[in-house]
């Protein structure tokens, strides 16, 4: 054929995909399940795009930490007969395995971090870091800040203290000892009006010494990492502004209520810049060079009853702690008895998770190189932008100090690569920021099977524009407000399936079952289809490249609707038998590239489709094959003879509750 000409993008030989790890403490939400699908979209599609074989989708229950602990306590003291924190999030994980599989998603592993073998590799894997990152020099100790009750003589975990978030402008309804529930960080001492979660008093503060990897002296390579990401075409503009805020130099913010105390002691502080000020200034803006230099400002302002909000800016980042629900960190510069903090090892997770799958299909052990440490391979990590500061700076400073003290951006083969990170931003639920730990609580995941089927779910995420605009979920059966006659948001993209796709196969199988007995007619596809479905192609590939997954989602809107077109158009006048062999050759040529196109989204639809057919289900997912002819992915064993099709027979179907809500209105209606 007469492929259409454009430039094609490059994708690598062999990628690992990544989603965010849902925490050990609970299931899953339609937030999980909505990012977690886009990963599992792009994982089909680089299966069929560069082969099943050089493609592993891994994820897992993110086990460790507070969120554990602290639900567990919880779950105790409400009289839970639960026998263990491991018991309590191995019940959760299993949960979340279960709703995943409902919504037709397809890991090579789902793993618990806690549990079983990943737990042993993750293990290790810590301890390589550790060992790699002390010999990079990266590594420090610092005496920190952190919270105690004296009520109970304990040191409080992160999520045993709550308050106000420090950092400037941020929207968070609960900031926790070192981080917001937006996953702003800062330092404990900066924490607005904290509050022990334990008595309810105001915790006091100890000083506690922990290793730190040296974030803040990563700035120059950041920077080059960033400016190198910002000059791609997938690369969301909101994500380059986020990161960029935290490369700027250290800030606190003072209002304007507390300008004169600033101007006495002042003199006392060390060596800053501060912004202009006049009589209608509302803040002042004070910048440090370096953060020590803030962290002794603000002591100094606290001294002094001054109130002050913080910047964004690269601070050490926090490797361990004394939660002993954790991965135990190695004895290193003194340190010894610790565990890791739960962020840095989840950061590597996905690694340990890789290596437990390669393992238990019987690869070697260093096989997980050839996709982590490989120029030739990418990893594609998908998160919310509340995660960016960790996936971010943190994570790519990380992976790039393993190689030394002189990590180059581009690295060697053989060296840990940086990943490319594909953020999403808010899905809200009924117009309002929503979340299982927040006020507003939408339904959980599995709720919505209940009214809409998984293909319908997986439809209307993959048009959800969340590359660019927070997106609301509407979903009409739990909408009290929702009108009797409006349409529902949820099934308006899966009717493309449940629809229009649908009422085209139905009429091409009829069809030839009527006028050649169900068999295929042989003929040769004219020149214009074939050019149409390469352009159709093409766009998809590049959208899917992108992740500009709603662009996907038009694409297949404006090719499908037209295939229903040209049906229409051409049987009008297909009043000979070789007529009708052209409109059906034609036809069918452009349901096998929309099929091809629709399996990363609707898998089990569109293999449905393929069995019905008669298409080899080795070729026609291959995207070695998509610009040929379908006659070339016919199976062979079948010929060219369909499966028969019985009358109203639905190849994507709607949910029962839907088809019973239909019946009901067509009773009172008549």
């Amino acid at each position: 054929m007469s492929e259409f000409v454009r430039p094609r993008p490059e994708f690598p030989k062999r990628a690992v995909v990544t989603s965010g790890m849902p925490y050990g403490n609970k299931l899953l939400h339609h937030g999980h399940i909505g990012m977690i699908l886009r990963a599992d979209i792009f994982s089909r599609f680089l299966r069929d795009r560069i082969g099943k074989e050089n493609v592993i989708f891994v994820s897992g229950t993110d086990c460790y930490g507070a969120p554990a602990t602290e639900s567990f306590r919880k779950l105790k003291e409400s009289g839970s007969e639960e026998k263990s924190l491991t018991s309590y999030v191995e019940r959760n994980h299993i949960g979340q395995k279960e709703i995943i599989k409902k919504f037709d998603i397809d890991f090579n592993f789902f793993g618990a971090s806690a549990l079983g073998r990943a737990k042993e590799i993750h293990e290790e894997t810590s301890k390589w870091f550790i060992e790699k990152l002390l010999k990079a020099n990266m590594l420090s100790t610092h005496s920190s800040w952190q919270f105690y009750d004296e009520k109970h003589h304990c040191l409080l975990n992160g999520r045993q203290v709550i308050g106000k978030c420090p950092i400037e402008g941020c929207q968070s309804e609960k900031g926790y000892a070192d981080e917001c529930d937006l996953c702003h960080s800062y330092l404990p001492q900066d924490l607005i009006n904290p509050i022990s979660q334990l008595s309810g008093e105001t915790p006091k503060l100890v000083q506690v010494k922990n290793l730190y990897f040296n974030l803040e002296n990563c700035t120059d390579i950041l920077t080059e990492w960033i400016d190198s990401i910002d000059r791609k075409g997938d690369t969301p503009a909101f994500m380059v502004k986020e990161i960029r805020e935290f490369f700027k130099k250290p800030e606190v913010y003072i209002k304007r209520e507390f300008f004169d105390k600033f101007d006495e002691i002042k003199c006392q502080l060390p060596e800053f810049t501060e912004s202009t000020r006049n009589e209608k200034s509302p803040s002042l803006t004070i910048v440090f060079d370096k953060l020590t230099d803030r962290e002794q400002a603000c002591q100094i302002f606290a001294n002094n009853g001054i109130r002050y909000r913080t910047g964004k800016t690269l601070t050490p980042f926090r490797l361990t702690g004394d939660l002993a629900w954790g991965v135990p960190c190695p004895d290193v510069l003194g340190i010894s008895g610790q565990t890791f903090y739960v962020w840095p090892e989840s950061l590597w997770a996905p690694i340990s998770f890789t290596k437990t799958y390669l393992e238990k299909i019987g690869k070697d052990e260093n096989e997980w190189k050839k996709y982590w440490c490989s120029q030739d391979a990418q990893v594609y990590q998908f998160l919310g932008e509340d995660n960016l500061y960790f996936y971010g700076p943190a994570q790519q400073a990380l992976f790039l100090a393993t190689q030394g003290q002189h990590a180059k951006l581009k690295a060697d083969e053989g060296q840990l690569q940086v990943t490319k990170i594909n953020p999403i931003k808010s899905i809200l639920y009924m117009n309002s920021k929503a979340s299982s730990s927040g006020t507003i609580k939408p339904p959980m995941a599995e709720e919505f099977l209940k009214y809409y089927t998984a293909e319908q779910f997986r439809m209307h995420f993959l048009a959800m524009n969340l590359t660019n605009n927070n997106v609301s979920l509407n979903p009409k059966y739990f909408n009290p407000n929702a009108k009797e006659d409006e349409q529902d948001e949820m099934v308006k993209e899966g009717n493309l399936l449940t629809n229009v796709y649908n009422r085209i196969l139905r009429t091409l199988f009829y069809s030839t079952q009527k006028s050649f007995d169900g068999v295929l007619p042989t003929t040769e596809i004219d020149e214009k289809v074939m050019t149409d479905c390469s352009k159709t192609i093409l766009d998809v590939e590049r959208f899917m490249h992108d992740k500009k997954f709603h662009q996907v989602y038009n694409a297949l809107d404006v090719f499908i609707r037209n295939i229903n077109k040209y049906w229409v158009k051409e049987v009008a006048t297909a009043d000979t038998e070789e007529k009708m062999a052209k409109l059906t050759a034609n036809t069918l040529q452009m349901i096998f590239v929309a099929n091809t196109l629709l399996h990363p989204i609707a898998p089990n639809g569109t293999e449905n489709v393929a069995d019905y057919i008669g298409l080899d289900k080795e070729k026609c997912f291959n995207w070695e094959y998509i610009f040929g002819s379908v006659y070339d992915v016919l199976d062979a064993k079948r010929g060219k003879k369909l499966i028969f099709l019985k009358e109203r027979e639905d190849f994507f179907k709607r949910h029962q509750y839907q088809l019973d809500e239909m019946a009901r209105k067509a009773e009172e209606n008549n």
